[in-house]
């Protein structure tokens, strides 16, 4: 009872425990309420920062605990948009990048600066200031398309590049209108920060990731690999802020170079798109809010016609760009519309710039009163732009995307009965192999199916003696969480039979499986390199086979190198084998390099540009198999090496494949390795040179026999006797 009487209740309200648990139900209910009225929920959590903040009911006060909040919130948007954007996408289109970002600034600049100057009467310092204000955007609405998972069309991608563009020119002007405000500016200035910028961009871009590559290989474990990917944010924020630009250019930069090294179907990208979505930028948006003062409408005309003209230019302008960028290069009306929305919103580095020029003061009246740069009604016609921005591009973004998403489902490369019968076996014997098996399977499942793996751990009548049906239930236990935390479904199957070949086989039979990952463990040589029971496998399973010697982490692999045999693309399995690295290669943003004869190789080429477009392929003839060794010189550590083999008789058979495990056990020992199995169909295979009962089988019933035999001589001799 003393306790309670003892709580400060008084607002805004100071006790911590109190605040988070607002800040929760708000970030709870606040979208589970504007969805009901079909009002999307970052502006419900923009409302709801109204509404609790300084100028509504005052509950909440925007100190230090929520501008903290809030900076990560808006850091973490910049370091999701490079995070998911598809580099190949991005480099590709990095022309029509440049050509966007430089019109959403210039026309906003241009229209700003003549709009303050001869009708709002400002300066022209004052004007230039209040026009590059116009030209930024925040992506306050990305959460929205990366929703619907759209963050990869080429819209996206020319918003998020135009956004850097655009806050790097600002902010540039800011520094340059300071300088000059307090007459500071000089050749040196400019190369100060012009070499500063540079530094900052190289240690970025080359420095970093080779300490992510380094650190990734070495830690595994989950929550050590996601705190160091948010020290590496944070870390190229603070260079940033040393070059003597914005941290958000920091964070996007991160994400660009932590793109390759976090896979979209791994559960490291699942943990961070869920704790930003869940904490992070919630936050932000709620403060956000929080700035909102609708009152300043009613405080005199000159801050609403500030406002309006402020409304009119930076809504106006942003379309236009948007507009033009569309009609130039033919995009969609849905992705026009989608640029639009993304780049008409004004948050951070608007307020940044903003407050920067209202805390310059210029002069002072005859009455002492100091002369801002930007005055008090800028400011407030700047809070309403922020208010309505927001608003327009969360229903512009949520519109488009929803056309975008059902336009990307119609056009899926994938063919759709395909999708339907796909079904991914991962079969797991080594506890150590277990998380890179199911990463591999992840990434081998189309991306726009909820069809599950199956996982299978094969117990014998031999390990039933030695209870090893309790570490297979480990072992698949494992599984099954290492794949919900990358919220993928894993079917766990245990089979009892009298060898792993048997159990492998029929369990593939039985489920209708259409490709099958056998993991091929490090410690093999050339004598076991395979062994019996996965040739076996081989010879009668003729569906696609994967064979993954995971030799590193696979986000720390820099190239796939594929090597293809002669007459590759007569196996029925051609084109799914191929269809499947290419979607490999492009959802991890890796270049992808086939070694193959030229007449492989053009068909190879007509496939991958027309149904991958932004992979990055380069192609190699390559027929002379007696001559395998010369990978060995091509091949990089950080290469995952892609070999497609062949079953015996059938028609890319090669007799000079029967040296592999020779070549693979000596000279590739520490490479990370794929065999591939094409699909064949089974009248397609001599039967003849194949043999169809399991040798281990045959070694069982061989012992059995003996001892019956031994058993039988021993008993016409005890017969004799008598």
């Amino acid at each position: 009872m003393t306790s309670m009487l003892l709580l400060d209740l008084s607002l805004p309200l100071k006790n911590p425990v109190i605040i988070f648990s607002l800040v929760l139900f708000i970030i709870l209910f606040a979208p589970i309420l504007f969805n009901r009225i079909k009002v999307p929920h970052i502006i419900g959590l923009i409302i709801s920062g109204m509404i609790v903040g300084p100028y509504g009911l005052n509950l909440l006060s925007r100190d230090s605990s929520i501008v903290l909040f809030g900076t990560v919130g808006l850091l973490y948007i910049m370091f999701l948009a490079g995070l998911e954007i598809d580099l190949a996408e991005f480099r590709k289109n990095r022309n029509k990048i440049i050509v966007f970002g430089l019109l959403t600034f210039l026309l906003p600049l241009i229209s700003g600066t003549l709009a303050s100057y001869y009708i709002l009467g400002y300066g022209f310092l004052s004007s230039l200031l209040l026009a590059s204000m116009f030209s930024t955007h925040t992506l306050v609405s990305y959460p929205i398309a990366s929703k619907y998972g759209v963050t990869r069309n080429r819209a996206i991608n020319m918003t998020v590049g135009g956004t850097m563009i655009t806050d790097i020119l600002a902010l540039l002007i800011l520094a340059g209108v300071a300088g000059m405000s307090k007459g500071d500016v000089s050749p040196a200035f400019w190369f100060r920060l012009g070499f500063s910028f540079i530094v900052f961009v190289a240690i970025v871009l080359f420095v970093f990731p080779v300490i992510c590559r380094w650190f990734f290989k070495r830690f595994d474990d989950s929550i050590s690999q996601y705190i160091f990917v948010l020290a590496m944010v944070f870390l190229a924020s603070f260079l940033a802020e040393l070059a003597g630009v914005e941290a958000i250019i920091g964070a996007f930069f991160s994400g660009l170079v932590l793109n390759r090294f976090v896979p979209h179907s791994s559960p490291l990208n699942n943990r961070i798109d869920f704790v930003g979505n869940a904490l992070f930028i919630p936050f932000f948006l709620i403060s956000v809010g929080m700035l909102v003062d609708i009152s300043v409408l009613v405080k005199g005309w000159g801050a609403l016609r500030v406002a309006g003209v402020i409304l009119v230019i930076a809504l106006a302008s942003k379309y236009v760009a948007a507009w033009i960028t569309q009609k130039v290069f033919r995009l969609t009306s849905d992705e026009g519309l989608m640029i639009f929305g993304l780049s008409s919103s004004h948050a951070a580095a608007t307020l940044a710039i903003i407050l920067v020029g209202y805390n310059i003061i210029v002069g002072e009246t005859a009455l002492g009163e100091p002369i801002r740069l930007l005055d008090e009604d800028v400011l407030n016609g700047t809070i309403v732009l922020i208010l309505v921005s927001c608003g327009v591009s969360s229903f512009v973004v949520e519109r488009a995307s929803k056309k975008l998403a059902l336009l990307q489902e119609e056009q899926a490369p994938e063919d759709s009965d395909a999708l339907t019968d796909e079904k991914i076996l991962v079969s797991l014997s080594y506890p150590d192999m277990v998380a890179d098996m199911v990463d591999f399977g992840i990434m081998l499942k189309a991306k726009r199916r909820s069809i599950p793996l199956y996982g299978l751990h094969i117990v014998t009548d031999e390990d039933q003696k030695h209870d090893s049906a309790s570490h297979g239930k480990k072992i698949l236990n494992k599984a099954v969480d290492h794949a919900s935390s990358s919220e993928n479904i894993l079917v766990p199957l245990t089979r009892y039979d009298t060898n792993i070949s048997n159990g492998i086989t029929y369990s593939i039979k039985e489920q209708n499986i259409t490709d099958v990952i056998i993991g091929l463990h490090q410690e093999t040589d050339h004598k076991t390199f395979l062994g019996p029971k996965v040739e076996n496998i081989v010879k009668r399973i003729f569906e696609t086979i994967y064979i993954y010697k995971p030799a590193q982490p696979f986000n720390t692999l820099t190239r796939i190198v594929v090597a293809v045999p002669p007459a590759a693309s007569n196996e029925p399995g051609f084109l799914h084998w191929l269809g499947k690295l290419v979607s490999l290669a492009k959802s991890n943003t890796m270049p992808i390099h086939f070694y193959a004869p030229a007449q492989i190789i053009k068909e190879i080429k007509s496939i991958v540009t027309r149904k991958a477009g932004s992979v990055e392929a380069h192609f190699t003839a390559f027929a002379e198999w007696d001559d395998f060794l010369i990978f060995s010189r091509e091949l990089r550590i950080d290469d995952l090496f892609v070999i497609v083999c062949a079953r015996k008789g059938s028609a890319s058979y090669l007799p000079q494949l029967e040296r592999l495990p020779y070549y693979l056990s000596n000279y590739f020992q520490e490479q990370s390795l794929i065999l591939i199995y094409p699909k064949q169909l089974e009248s397609g295979i001599n039967m003849s040179d194949i043999e169809q009962a399991d040798s281990t089988l045959i070694e069982t019933l061989s012992e059995k026999l003996g001892s019956l035999s031994t058993a039988a001589k021993y008993l016409r001799r005890m017969l004799g006797d008598k």
